[in-house]
């Protein structure tokens, strides 16, 4: 079976492994089999979050054939958080609904 492993260790940086296993193989042993638990260690400090095709799946999932099984990091901002932080870096009169009125119109209009 050919299966691919990606992890993103930081924003924009990812490292993707493409295997050859065989039938009946797991998502925890295609992990080990790519050797990125050694590269990373901060990935021993925590619980494996792991998916595959944006679906969570646990370590013992079994495999198949063309299968994306990929590891999870943390998030280290609220989604909201950043969402508010840039709005207010930007401005209103230049972001979402704010950023194009109608000459005479009210803004948000």
């Amino acid at each position: 079976m050919k299966i691919s492993v990606i992890y993103s260790h930081a924003a924009r940086q990812i490292r993707e492994w493409t295997l050859d296993l065989e039938p009946g193989s797991t998502t925890l042993q295609a992990i080990e089999s790519t050797g990125v638990l050694e590269e990373f260690s901060e990935l021993r400090l925590q619980p494996l979050l792991l998916g595959i095709w944006g679906k969570r799946v646990g370590a013992g999932e079994m495999l198949r054939d063309n299968d994306r099984v990929e590891i999870y990091r943390e998030l280290r901002v609220d989604p909201k958080v950043a969402r508010r932080e840039r709005f207010n870096r930007q401005g209103a009169k230049s972001a979402g609904l704010f950023a194009a009125t109608r000459p005479g119109g009210k803004a948000g209009y």
